[in-house]
């Protein structure tokens, strides 16, 4: 009888009760289902959450979102289409189930943003399907509320949260080094959401000093590397900081030499240039402060103060238009009174920061002075 009694304590002890049932079931209920493959018989073929359905077989999803697959000719949109409907229903299961475990879920911290969306920022560790049983539950709140776009940014650190979001149906918007930003639409429309930045920003320093003699480099890779072609020093402007002090920068991490920045004398836009991203090269004029030169070890192979007409007389110059015209816009400013683009230090209405406005100074004094002679006259 003892030993009975023992017995029955254990197993009493070891069956979950009501209370630690509920969090249990609901975890089961809001997470996707797995099927374990049983000796003998195959394992279900694999396929796209997007749009396939389990009875779906996974030619059919290699047939659409394979290499010039249907799929990828249609675009995202069918896709987000499907997603968005697999999340309402999502959202709708996860309701019931908090209401019938009476656990509460807790909505995803975020803040709103100024188009009528919402950002979620998440720092700190969670787990995966607390995590989506959150995201149903928020997901379902914002809706009712009207809310449209859905932002959630990843930290490298808890990427196994991503999973989880996909599955809802958000799609990956932009990366940075250190996280991941996801994006959602929930109004049943097309969404009208920013696309992620489409253009980097190049620069290329024309500098001459006294003697007629421009700064030129040979780089020690990229295409032109082992040609023994003389190039202007070039370089991309970093996040957050303007042309102006870029291009100064990278003349000096190049050469060793010290520039003062004059004006903007062109600039070139190109498509499909980096990583299919656009490119916007902007071409500076640089009034040399100093003059020695200490080339920069690990990209510059030589460095040198090179006569103009050796410089253009190069085949390269000639064969490659964009450097043939730098030098004649370079020119042109030092010998014919060319005007640039000189940087004005500008404030807005609607943010505390100012910003520089690039615009050709001397001919708009020359009709302002204009327009005040008609004036007075």
């Amino acid at each position: 009888m003892a030993a009975a009694a023992a017995t029955a304590r254990s197993l009493s002890l070891s069956l979950p009760t009501r209370a630690t049932r509920a969090p249990l079931l609901l975890l089961r209920l809001l997470s996707p289902r797995r099927r374990l493959p049983v000796a003998g018989l195959a394992a279900p073929a694999p396929r796209c959450f997007r749009c396939c359905s389990a009875s779906a077989p996974a030619r059919r999803c290699g047939a659409l979102h394979g290499p010039g697959g249907v799929g990828r000719r249609l675009g995202g949109e069918l896709h987000r289409r499907r997603a968005m409907a697999n999340s309402t229903n999502s959202t709708v299961i996860a309701e019931s189930a908090v209401a019938a475990s009476g656990v509460d879920v807790e909505l995803l911290p975020f803040v709103n943003d100024k188009h009528g969306g919402v950002i979620v920022e998440m720092t700190t560790p969670m787990d995966p399907q607390l995590f989506s049983s959150s995201l149903k539950v928020s997901l379902s709140k914002w809706r009712e509320q009207g809310i449209r776009g859905v932002w959630i940014k990843l930290p490298i650190g808890l990427a196994n949260l991503i999973q989880s979001a996909v599955e809802e149906g958000f799609w990956y918007h932009h990366a940075e080094e250190t996280y991941l930003m996801l994006a959602y639409w929930l109004p049943a429309t097309t969404h009208t959401l920013p696309v992620n930045a489409t253009h980097r920003v190049g620069v290329g320093a024309f500098v001459m000093n006294d003697k007629r003699e421009v700064l030129a480099v040979q780089e020690k890779s990229g295409v032109l590397r082992g040609l023994g072609v003389w190039k202007f020093p070039t370089g991309v402007v970093e996040p957050g900081e303007d042309i102006n002090i870029g291009v100064v920068r990278e003349v000096k991490e190049e050469t060793g030499v010290d520039t003062e920045f004059v004006e903007v004398l062109a600039f070139r836009q190109s498509h499909k240039a980096f990583f299919d991203k656009s490119d916007l090269f902007f071409v500076c004029m640089l009034r040399p402060l100093s003059f020695d030169i200490t080339r920069q070890e690990s990209e510059i192979e030589a460095a040198q103060w090179m006569p103009v007409e050796e410089f253009a007389a190069q085949p390269f110059v000639h064969k490659h238009e964009l450097v043939k015209y730098i030098l004649e816009v370079g020119l042109a400013k030092v010998d014919k009174d060319y005007a640039g683009f000189s940087p004005i230090l500008i404030k807005s209405a609607f943010t505390d920061r100012q910003s520089f406005f690039y615009m050709n100074r001397r001919d708009l004094d020359k009709a302002e002075g204009a327009s005040d002679t008609k004036l007075n006259n």
